[in-house]
């Protein structure tokens, strides 16, 4: 049995001298430089989690990253952003027990789809923009909003969608000013290239690129000088509400820039104003040339977790419907378990941590902002 740690700094913590006695880990989900990530089931509850094991040895000197990161996973509670579960500490491990989603990546998800409109776009901004809502309101800054890291809760064709890797986030303090160049090229706000203070304004216009992307998936370098155009042809099936709300969440002013709850408020979000349409052939077409997996990301061992989903027969989507998790699988193995930022190593664990993040910008520090 686990017992609290009565350590002042680290009570949220819990001591554990063996964590298999409270875990069965059953597969490696991946591993990477200084973690791995496991897929266990709780011996208690039979539940299944994804747990991140991290050696304390590989933490030192690097202690404030990975506390940063639990600090804002603790305070968080939302249905549409991915869970930490708990905090197990051994002599020499620190164990983060994560959701478990089970989904798969945006991007797949899109591709697999026979029929996919605005409308669907739409709804999931909207989700986006409920959660990252909810992050600005609690004073949590993301700082690296993009596709990947947006995954489905199951594989139900209504799932939700699920926001992970807090690594690079930040609370605000009083009179905090964040300056740290950080986040994934293609997503991040031109202040932030320019290596100019900035506040929360990053987190919009990175789901400003994001609905960019999910309307025509055309991913040009001007767009991060905001410099981009909705160019022919492939605009011109795009209607004038949708092209309005992207204008306004990418403004090159954070100051004019959209908040979130402005753009939950947009007639494309909260409104009828996005087409129902169907886009899926130019969007699937462009994702697999400009998005293609290899250019972001390694596959790991996700048949493991669907495997001891059906075992255990948790999840009746996945019951009901096994030909086609197994049809899903065979195209792409999906991202099937929780995502937390390795921030002590550089990488991060989607269902495991060997996605190297070298298409992050390089930190410039000017302090710990």
């Amino acid at each position: 049995m686990a017992r609290e740690n009565g350590d002042g700094g680290g009570s949220w913590k819990k001591q554990a001298e063996d964590i298999k006695k409270i875990f069965e880990f059953k597969e490696t989900l991946g591993t990477g430089a200084f973690s791995e990530v496991v897929l266990a089931e709780e011996r208690a509850s039979g539940k299944l989690f994804a747990v991140k094991c991290i050696p304390k040895k590989a933490l030192k000197g690097k202690e404030s990253s990975i506390e940063n990161e639990i600090a804002v996973l603790r305070k968080i509670k939302h249905e549409n952003i991915v869970a930490l579960e708990d905090i197990y500490e051994s002599p020499n491990h620190l164990y983060l027990v994560m959701q478990l989603v089970s989904g798969g990546e945006l991007f797949d998800r899109i591709v697999e789809k026979g029929f996919y409109t605005e409308k669907d776009a739409s709804t999931l901004i909207r989700q986006v923009l409920d959660a990252v809502y909810y992050l600005h309101r609690m004073g949590i800054v993301h700082r690296d909003l993009k596709p990947e890291n947006l995954l489905y809760y199951s594989q139900d064709e209504e799932s939700k969608i699920m926001i992970s890797d807090f690594g690079l986030s930040k609370m605000e303090g009083k009179g905090d000013v964040m300056s740290t160049a950080c986040g994934t090229p293609g997503y991040v706000a031109p202040e932030v290239l320019a290596q100019k203070p900035y506040s929360k304004a990053v987190d919009c216009w990175s789901i400003g690129v994001i609905a960019y992307i999910l309307t025509v998936s055309i991913f040009r370098n001007k767009i991060l000088k905001a410099e981009y155009e909705f160019d022919s042809p492939y605009w011109d099936d795009i209607s004038e509400s949708a092209k309005d709300f992207i204008r306004n969440l990418m403004e090159k002013d954070p100051n004019k820039r959209y908040t979130c709850e402005q753009a939950a408020r947009h007639p494309w979000i909260a409104g009828d104003t996005a087409l129902n349409k169907n886009i899926h052939e130019s969007v699937s077409a462009q994702i697999r040339k400009n998005f293609a997996k290899s250019k972001w990301r390694q596959a790991f061992n996700a048949t493991a977790v669907v495997r001891h989903m059906r075992r255990l027969h948790l999840g009746s989507s996945l019951d009901s419907a096994s030909a086609s998790v197994s049809s899903t699988l065979s195209m792409s193995p999906s991202t099937l378990c929780s995502f937390v930022s390795s921030a002590s190593s550089g990488v991060s664990a989607v269902g495991g941590d060997r996605r190297p993040r070298p298409t992050t910008v390089t930190t410039v520090h000017t302090g710990s902002k």
